[in-house]
């Protein structure tokens, strides 16, 4: 059996300048994180005697003969795509919850693609693990998802991605000790209780973003430029501040983004202790990040205990084999 353990990851700054819609005009940079809540995939040889070929696992159970019959998109893009002539058992579990906005659906791929190819025995690079599961989201399953999450998912750590026509490059971020503090007790993720396609809000805007849109994505940019120079001042409750400049341009790019269950959880949170916060994902549900003032903690977690509230750490691992025993 070959068991893939991959983190799901927080977006601080630049979402939307990773959709090749924009970087591959005007270049993108974004500021995330992976994050100490992971996807868990595995898969096993199916021995010959049993009635079906394929089994996947996951919040329903499929048992078919032939790849092309598997009704999970994903988990049938990937087998096609790597051409698997043995009869496979897969099993998917997660942390959290899909379509959260916290890059499950990449992760799932990356952690499924990773198995897979270890399953052949065929390692990949980080870059290579990243590139062949954007390919199969962006090109097999044709979904609307930007670049980002592939990369986050696959590399791990807190880092800042550059994205151009070239490709992509990964810069490790170095965290001060104030700095690294804050990530590791101030971060807290809201559950809005909503689920959503991110792709669906994500195609409302993303043809825009090199005409209607294209101011909105400068400014988004601008915030990660300052983002950087907090980080290297070792300045975090700032850090926080700007999420919220952040959120309130990127809720600018769609109607759709946001809606009023997360308008009133949002304003909630910055009215009992929150410095800033922003919706995590492409919008219309899922999770919403906040960066909390340490003396507030307390009290933020009382006023807000009726959601579901959970704190969370940056990590440096992507998606890694935790167990290979074919």
């Amino acid at each position: 059996m070959i068991i893939s353990k991959t983190p799901y990851r927080i977006s601080f700054f630049g979402g939307g300048s990773d959709y090749p819609e924009w970087y591959l005009k005007n270049n993108g940079t974004v500021i995330s994180a992976t994050i100490n809540k992971h996807v868990y995939v595995s898969c096993r040889k199916l021995k010959k005697y049993f009635k079906h070929n394929y089994r996947v696992s996951y919040s329903i159970v499929e048992e078919v003969k032939k790849i092309d019959q598997i009704l999970h998109p994903a988990v049938r893009g990937v087998l096609l795509n790597s051409k698997i002539k043995d009869g496979l058992e897969i099993h998917y579990d997660g942390d959290l919850p899909s379509r959260s906005g916290m890059g499950s659906s990449s992760s799932f791929v990356v952690g499924l693609v990773n198995a897979i190819n270890n399953f052949q025995k065929n390692k990949l690079s980080k870059k290579n693990l990243a590139m062949k599961s954007f390919f199969i989201e962006r090109n097999v399953l044709q979904e609307n998802v930007g670049h980002q999450d592939q990369i986050a998912a696959s590399y791990g750590g807190f880092n800042k991605i550059n994205f151009s026509k070239k490709g992509f490059v990964v810069n490790k971020i170095k965290l001060k000790r104030k700095f690294e503090h804050a990530m590791n007790n101030n971060l807290f993720l809201v559950y809005t209780g909503l689920q959503r396609r991110a792709e669906k809000i994500a195609g409302k805007y993303t043809p825009k973003l090199n005409t209607k849109k294209k101011s909105n994505i400068k400014n988004i940019l601008n915030h990660v430029i300052e983002a950087n120079k907090l980080i290297l001042e070792d300045n975090p409750n700032d850090f926080g501040r700007l999420l919220h400049e952040t959120w309130i341009e990127k809720k600018s790019l769609s109607p759709f983004i946001s809606n009023s269950k997360i308008d009133e959880i949002y304003n909630f949170g910055m009215k009992n202790g929150a410095f800033g916060g922003k919706l995590l994902g492409a919008g219309g549900g899922g999770f919403i990040l906040f960066y909390v003032d340490k003396k507030r903690i307390y009290n933020f977690k009382k006023k807000l205990v009726k959601f579901n509230i959970l704190q969370v750490k940056p990590t440096n691992m992507g998606s890694q084999i935790i167990h290979n025993e074919i």
